[in-house]
């Protein structure tokens, strides 16, 4: 696959609210093109993963 296939199939799952799959494939497609506009994906995916509080869920 190319970094382009690996970016949209990530954003599948990205949209099915698969975040691990979606990490998985922007990963591949960075690897494969360092400019890939997957890279803004994972760090917003990160965010989104990094501003939710288990704690706040899990007391």
């Amino acid at each position: 696959m190319t970094a382009e296939e690996y970016y949209l199939q990530g954003n599948e799952y990205r949209k099915a609210g698969n975040w691990q799959q979606a990490l998985n494939c922007y990963l591949e497609a960075i690897a494969l093109d360092p400019d890939s506009p997957a890279v803004q994906a994972r760090e917003m995916i990160n965010d989104i993963l990094n501003y939710y509080c288990k704690d706040m869920y899990n007391p």
